[in-house]
């Protein structure tokens, strides 16, 4: 086994190079040893891709083999997964999927009770030293049973219990799904709401025939961008593969980031409940906590990533929390991330009132931000260091090493921080004017790139 594709967040790798069936059945009997499952119920689910009915079978075989029942949902989003692990209390889940990546990766998020995500170090990393030690107890002397459900309505019921769908007025949405899992849920969900949905891509086909299921790359937009623009919609939506993640455009065709599309569901949020807690990743823009505290909420910094992310919120009972890579975490859907009840709370705000979206953004926004800018470099805590030591001292800055490094001279600020699996170097600046941004952003890749 490739040991290499148990991730900081989730099991991802190229089928059938380096996950297979072999090793999705190990994982199986892995998950069960390592919580303790046998004689309970897992639950089991798969994305479209066309390596998933194959792995989720094999991995299936591997949970029942070690005594443990299997509840399979067959294809849905992966915050239905977490959603049906978490509403119907059961102790694990397990979602075959490999979120945004292309057509030929595939993998495994999975989760225990009240669809606590496992991590590296909480699990994924004691599962993959379970099956290369070869200690895996053989099998069960009661083999666990299969049976097969369905959660789709169930889960736009849940869904659509975050809005109050009396009085909104009629939208336009184009939606992207990408081939992948939001064309099978949102149905269901729209049915119930008085919007027009123009779709693109609601096919579920794991070959990807129109583009990546990644909408983070500004390329994989441009068609839901142009669409808006001649469909004079009020506003598009893309998801990745799982649906787990959402990005919104704008009626002008202008891709909003993730922590400013976090910032509107901060407001529809704290409108229901005023003074609640909302946790937000240290790369989000300053107008995210400015905006909670505006509107009288509670705003925590923390590290970006689930693993981090899910045990703040739990900690402080935080009713909502946002990254800038457009996952958004509910209090009220097992703390779990959803794309999908992103995009209704923000369809909601924009639907009680006249104002485009792009006029609700903009008291919400008065800064310009580079966007995040990747940097290849071989030594990245050398690379820190050096840019740490340039700022250290000047008048007016303010570090902090919460999340990687992160400078702030009030106007301006910066961080950057390394990738948890590649060697990249991720740098974000802000300031209130282009000018500066754009200055400081080139001194900053200077140093970064010239050695």
């Amino acid at each position: 086994m490739d040991e290499s594709i148990f991730k900081a967040y989730d099991i991802r790798g190229i089928y059938p190079d380096t996950l297979d069936e072999n090793v999705a059945r190990d994982i199986g009997r892995a998950f069960v040893n390592y919580l303790g499952l046998s004689g309970a119920r897992v639950i089991a689910a798969r994305d479209m891709r066309l390596s998933g009915e194959a792995l989720e079978k094999a991995f299936i075989d591997g949970v029942t083999e070690a005594g443990a029942d299997v509840l399979d949902l067959g294809m849905i989003s992966t915050d239905a997964l977490y959603f049906a692990v978490g509403h119907h209390e059961e102790p694990a889940g397990a979602m075959v999927t490999a979120s945004h990546n292309p057509k030929e990766y595939n993998g495994f998020k999975l989760c225990r009770e009240n669809a606590i995500a496992l991590s590296g170090e909480e699990g994924l990393y004691q599962i993959r030293d379970l099956i290369l030690s070869g200690k895996i107890p053989g099998p069960s002397e009661v083999r666990g049973s299969v049976e097969h459900g369905d959660i789709t309505q169930e889960y736009a019921r849940h869904c659509l219990s975050f809005i109050d769908t009396r009085g909104l007025r009629p939208l336009k949405i184009v939606v992207d799904a990408g081939n992948g899992m939001a064309g099978k849920m949102l149905p269901p969900i729209f049915e119930h709401l008085p919007f027009e949905v123009v779709p693109m891509y609601f096919e579920l086909d794991g070959s990807f025939p129109n583009h990546p299921p990644n909408p983070i790359e500004p390329e994989n937009m441009r068609e839901l961008q142009e669409r808006v623009l001649s469909e004079g919609a009020d506003f598009g939506a893309a998801f990745d593969g799982d649906a787990d993640r959402c990005f919104i455009v704008d009626e002008k065709g202008r891709t909003i980031s993730g922590d400013l599309l976090a910032a509107l569901v901060a407001k529809n949020v704290l409108e229901k409940e005023p003074g609640a807690t909302i946790i937000y990743s240290a790369v989000c823009s300053k107008a995210l906590p400015e905006l909670i505290e505006r509107e009288g909420g509670r705003a925590i910094r923390t590290r970006a990533g689930h693993s981090i992310i899910k045990p703040q919120m739990r900690k402080h009972n935080a009713a909502f929390g946002g990254e800038h890579s457009g996952h958004f975490y509910f209090r009220d859907n097992y703390f779990a991330d959803s794309g999908i009840i992103a995009m209704l709370t923000v369809a909601e705000l924009v639907a009680r009132q006249e104002k485009p979206i792009s006029e609700l953004l903009a008291p919400i926004d008065p800064y310009v931000r580079s966007g995040e800018i990747n940097s290849e470099v071989e030594d990245q805590q050398a690379v820190l260091q050096r840019v740490e030591e340039h700022y250290a001292g000047r008048e007016g800055a303010s570090i902090d090493h919460l999340d990687g490094l992160t400078v702030d001279f009030g106007d301006w600020w910066f961080n950057l921080r390394p990738s948890n699996t590649e060697p990249l170097l991720r740098l974000n600046v802000e300031a209130k004017d282009r000018e500066v941004m754009e200055r400081e952003r080139d001194r900053l890749l200077e140093m970064i790139r010239g050695g």
